[in-house]
């Protein structure tokens, strides 16, 4: 089993920025990717961004250019930069790890932190 605990959401205004932590912890050898989803309210969770061991990212289009995602295999930790915040990323993220293989292989979440951002 993989543990995941977030932190650093919060109130911030239109083009503010926050950075998000989400440590992992328990089962941990063999997550392949850890990534942040959001999801707002009346909608669908949807990916904001993921990275791989090997460091490669993905985004999606609405953040590019403004989020950054970061690893710290060390510390088992997974950072999510946002810059230039809008109002429209106001929603509770979740932190996820996914393991590919193996007996306990499959999605793993965060219990969420809010984000709201005011314009």
């Amino acid at each position: 089993q993989v543990q995941l605990v977030e932190s650093g959401g919060g109130l911030v205004q239109a083009g503010g920025s926050l950075r998000l932590s989400c440590a992992a912890s328990g089962s941990i050898f063999s997550i392949n990717v850890m990534g942040w989803y959001r999801q707002a309210p009346g909608k669908q969770r949807e990916l904001v961004a993921v990275i791989t061991k090997g460091g490669i990212t993905n985004y999606a289009d609405s953040v590019k250019g403004r989020f950054t995602i970061s690893r710290d295999n060390d510390k088992n930790t997974v950072y999510l930069q946002m810059n230039s915040l809008k109002p429209e990323d106001t929603a509770v993220y979740f932190c996820n790890a996914r393991k590919l293989v193996g007996r306990d292989a499959g999605d793993y979440w965060g219990q969420g932190t809010q984000v709201t951002v005011s314009s």
